[in-house]
């Protein structure tokens, strides 16, 4: 009886430790995976406040909270399934997936700019009169979601290529783990920023001759922070786009557009020995941004343009 009894415990023990073990695995899978997708969680911190930026300050908070709703949506029920599935069976179609998604960033990004320059505008803009505001919150919210499927994909498929050897359970978890902890910093960083002019209101209130003037500063501050961040967005759907294309292109075996950013990236870094991670980095990122930007057009002109010849035709 007792010998029985000390060998359940002993297996209790045992499986404890395995527990451990494995939350241990978990652990640094998810700062790992996390760590290296840092790069479009900033991206996708810049995008989201262009979708907001302008609206009312009682509907900014419920804007975000739905675009949030709907990225955990694409993170957790579309893309933790898809990226498992496809890992399984075919791991092949994770590459030109990512690609197709990078081309729509590139459009996006390229469409924008081309608006700015004085092209043509697609959709409605806050700029324009607003018939039905419900309607018009309702389509900018998924115009953000849309563009947070690709820059999520991107987030997954870096940490799923990071976890990609551990148990299928294993795997799942990580990536539920990392949706929902960078769906939660992204869009909490969104709502601190977008909410910041509010809060300096609050501040510049107060009795303290330092925090009145942090208020007043935060309350000029952020249309500038908001402007700059919209910048940054559409720059961001260029640069993750375009580097999304380079290196897919380079797995899938055309190597010269890849190995020419990297080279650049290199020449750069040694020229600024002291800033070589930081000048390397943005070099990248421009050759990238503008590799995006040429693609972007290219899609926007076959786009806008070719349905029109076969009208005429």
């Amino acid at each position: 009886m007792s010998s029985g009894l000390v060998a359940l415990f002993d297996d209790v023990a045992v499986i404890a430790r395995m527990a451990a073990a494995s939350l241990d695995d978990i652990g640094s899978g998810v700062a790992t995976a996390g760590t290296k997708a840092a790069g479009v969680v900033i991206d996708d911190a810049a995008v989201t406040p262009a979708y907001v930026n302008a609206f009312t300050p009682d509907r900014e908070l419920p804007v975000i909270a739905r675009i949030a709703r709907g990225s955990l949506f694409n993170k957790l029920v579309i893309l933790l399934p898809l990226a498992l599935a496809l890992s399984a069976f075919l791991p092949w179609a994770i590459t030109p997936l990512l690609m197709l998604g990078g081309l729509f960033l590139c459009y996006e990004g390229a469409e924008k700019i081309m608006e700015k320059l004085g092209g043509e505008q697609h959709g409605d803009t806050l700029d324009d009169p607003i018939t039905d505001l419900a309607a018009f919150e309702a389509e900018r919210v998924s115009g953000a979601v849309r563009t947070d499927l690709i820059l999520s994909a991107e987030i997954m498929a870096i940490a799923l290529a990071d976890v990609a050897a551990r148990p299928l359970v294993e795997r799942a978890v990580v990536l539920a783990i990392v949706a929902v902890a960078i769906t939660v910093l992204v869009y909490g960083a969104v709502a601190l920023i977008v909410k910041a002019d509010d809060i300096g209101l609050h501040l510049a209130k107060g009795r303290s001759a330092v925090m009145r003037a942090f208020g007043r500063g935060l309350v000029l501050g952020t249309p500038k922070v908001l402007t700059v961040l919209a910048g940054v967005g559409t720059a961001a759907m260029l640069w993750v786009g375009g580097g999304i294309l380079l290196h897919g292109a380079d797995v899938l075996g055309w190597h010269a557009p890849y190995g020419f950013a990297h080279h650049l990236s290199d020449a750069a870094a040694a020229l600024v020995p002291a800033l070589a991670g930081f000048v390397g980095w943005l070099t990248g990122a421009v050759v990238a941004g503008i590799a995006g930007l040429a693609v972007g057009v290219a899609v926007a002109f076959a786009l806008h343009t070719v349905p029109g010849w076969f009208r005429r035709g």
